[in-house]
């Protein structure tokens, strides 16, 4: 049913049917976590050690309270929705440094948006990409599980059907579209896709990610892909949608793609990232945001493209993740189904029953941590993906990952 006002739809049935999506918004994973453990506290006297949030710890670079220091003469100005030139040259060089993205490519047919946080466009892309109808039928997005919840929210809200894909050890942490049953894949108006992947921090490779941009133009459907954790890796750079098109020579069509400063460069606050990929998508973004998006303080621009056109910064929150990966190997090999994942900065580890475990670990050490199951949903049999698992983000210095971990084996063994 559409949202369009007309003589047959009242302004109480929009009103109806809007609570009617807001009502399916049950599940926010954090919500559902303060619930399980704020009826309990951890023990007197240990010091409780958040592991629950992907809130980098490290410090955010001087080179942002500087730059907008220097700035502070744009407070005073409404800014553009497509962002300042510098910001944008800045994401330009630095997608055509990372990726490989022709220069040309993003001069002719790559568009850019600076956003203020990308879980705001990572949601609004579903409101653009999913149409009233796909072949008089309900549209579908799809969605990997264990999941993001922002992606299940556009879905919804953009009165689509989800339709949750497994992203299982089965599948190397990345969901399999291309074996969808056709009418679901002709229905289908988006698909979302994260990698490295939140929470299994698995990494999509070049060819999986050819593969999935060929079945978005074969379905015409938009392939919005979350790469906000591209920069935080272990060994190889993972590659990115963007490259997977240049090197495919066909264009940028039905390709979106989603960056952030917050993992990147520690700066969560600064709310700043980006989209971009598919001109024509992007225009209408802009249109889009022009009536409903938030846009970036100046100042804040300013000090976005100092970030993205330093590396040093970006290497140095590298060399600190491996080393807390590097403690968890010590301290987790050969427990929990323990691996050293590719990218991002989570553990996702099987205890058999992460609820279970997670009310323990806050209860007798002191540690906070995600229960897995909240992190997924369960299929139409009842079975979810993440409930044997727990989620724990290594997000706080290496001398306070290794306490944690060592109570963590000390309570779950």
């Amino acid at each position: 049913m559409s949202l369009r006002l007309s003589s047959r739809v009242s302004v109480d049935n929009i009103r109806a049917m809007l609570n009617e999506m807001i009502n399916q918004l049950t599940d926010y994973p954090f919500d559902r976590t303060r619930a399980l453990l704020d009826v309990a506290q951890p023990p007197e006297g240990i010091e409780a050690i958040a592991l629950s949030i992907g809130e980098p710890q490290h410090a955010p670079p001087s080179l942002i309270a500087e730059t907008v220091a220097a700035n502070a003469h744009l407070w005073g100005k409404y800014p553009r929705p497509d962002g300042i030139p510098e910001l944008r040259q800045a994401v330009s060089s630095w997608l055509t440094r990372r990726f490989n993205v022709p220069n040309q490519d993003i001069d002719d047919k790559v568009g850019i948006i600076p956003v203020l946080g990308t879980r705001e466009i990572l949601y609004m892309a579903a409101t653009l990409s999913v149409p009233r109808s796909v072949s008089g039928e309900q549209p579908v997005v799809l969605i990997p599980n264990p999941l993001y919840h922002v992606y299940s929210g556009g879905a919804i809200m953009a009165q689509a059907e989800p339709v949750l894909v497994p992203a299982t050890h089965n599948s190397n942490f990345m969901p399999d579209y291309r074996n969808l049953d056709e009418r679901t894949l002709r229905r289908t108006a988006m698909a979302y896709l994260c990698s490295p992947s939140n929470p299994q921090g698995a990494i999509a490779d070049i060819n999986y990610l050819k593969d999935a941009i060929r079945l978005a133009r074969e379905f015409d459907f938009v392939l919005a892909v979350d790469e906000c954790y591209s920069e935080i890796y272990d060994q190889a750079p993972p590659p990115g949608a963007l490259q997977a098109c240049a090197e495919l020579g066909d264009g940028y069509k039905n390709v979106l793609v989603f960056h952030s400063l917050s993992k990147r460069s520690s700066a969560a606050s600064l709310r700043s990232g980006f989209v971009a990929g598919d001109a024509e998508l992007i225009k209408n973004l802009r249109r889009l945001r022009c009536f409903s998006g938030a846009t970036m303080p100046l100042p804040l621009q300013a000090a976005s493209a100092a970030l993205w056109n330093d590396e040093a910064h970006v290497e140095e929150n590298r060399i600190k993740y491996r080393a807390k990966f590097d403690v968890a190997e010590k301290v987790l090999e050969g427990r929990y189904g323990y691996y050293r994942p590719g990218g991002g900065f989570f553990l996702w580890l099987d205890v058999g029953d992460g609820e279970e475990a997670a009310f323990k670990l806050w209860t007798e050490a002191g540690i906070r941590v995600q229960p897995g199951a909240y992190m997924a949903r369960s299929d139409d049999n009842g079975y979810n993906p993440g409930a044997s698992y727990i989620r724990v983000a290594l997000v706080h210095e290496t001398d306070v990952i290794e306490k944690a971990l060592k109570r963590l084996v000390k309570v779950l063994r």
